[in-house]
């Protein structure tokens, strides 16, 4: 697919290794509910901390609606559970170490090599897109807006397209 996937795309399915090596595949989640997709630069930075730690502390906001969250970034299995074990996040960290998903929705740099964008995507059971929030700044607008939009979308995934 070529450019950045936005409200009302199919996303991209995927498998990739989470911090304990399991393998984690997004049709597979999304069977329990809606995602929360969350791209990272990288673990253990400070920025990428603090937008970690706000999903981590918004957990019964995302549980009430019906959602799981999961973090992605270019870092190592290793590397990724050492970023869990560190903050105690409590949700699924994957290791996209080629950067191929990253690609795939978009949030890569037109560098390969360098970390993807810092971008969230709120996807439906159904595998379409509701939201999109890209900021490389303000760390609690991804958690913050994809709680807006599961909001409007209904809560647990009612159907319709939340604002991009």
């Amino acid at each position: 697919m070529s450019g950045p996937i936005g409200v009302g795309d199919l996303a991209p399915d995927f498998k990739l290794p989470d911090q304990h090596e399991t393998p984690v595949r997004l049709s597979r989640l999304l069977v329990a509910g809606p995602v929360v997709l969350f791209f990272y630069p990288l673990a253990m930075s400070r920025g990428c901390t603090a937008e970690s730690c706000h999903f981590r502390d918004l957990a019964a906001e995302f549980a009430a609606a019906g959602a799981t969250r999961v973090g992605v970034s270019r870092d190592s299995v290793a590397r990724q559970r050492q970023f869990d074990a560190e903050h105690d996040l409590g949700y699924r960290l994957l290791s996209d170490a080629e950067g191929a998903v990253a690609v795939a929705y978009g949030a890569q740099r037109n560098l390969l090599g360098l970390p993807p964008r810092r971008s969230t995507f709120v996807i439906g059971s159904d595998q379409r897109v509701r939201g999109v929030i890209r900021s490389e700044l303000r760390m609690e607008a991804h958690a913050d807006e994809a709680l807006r939009i599961l909001a409007a979308d209904g809560g647990a995934d009612a159907g319709g397209t939340g604002p991009a």
